[in-house]
């Protein structure tokens, strides 16, 4: 743990620092407990991507109902730092939610 406190390469928040380590011991949990952590992931949108039609950047929320039970759910699994935005910004970022607006290319990409 210190060396990772020292690594200046790195974020030194020693909560975030702990709470990554918490979080691949929850994972190892879940894994060896027989649970799929993509099938796991994937349950909170039904298995495909949700694919929203914002006009408009400022529409775009900031979580989602989906998100607030993915918190819950990796919360009660003994994850930490995994609250709705945060859950919600990675729904975003590997293709769970297309936040695209309508008018960028990538939105009828991705639809």
């Amino acid at each position: 743990m210190t060396a990772l406190l020292d690594d200046k390469r790195i974020i030194r928040n020693r909560l975030k620092v702990e709470a990554a380590v918490t979080n691949g011991q929850a994972y190892c949990r879940m894994v060896a407990g027989g649970e799929d952590f993509s099938s796991f992931l994937w349950g909170f949108v039904g298995g495909a991507p949700r694919v929203n039609r914002w006009q408009r950047l400022e529409d775009l929320p900031a979580t989602s109902s989906e998100a607030e039970a993915m918190s819950v759910a990796l919360k009660a699994r003994g994850f930490r730092f995994v609250g709705p935005t945060i859950c919600y910004a990675f729904m975003q970022a590997v293709g769970m939610v297309n936040d695209h607006t309508t008018e960028c290319f990538r939105w009828a990409e991705l639809a």
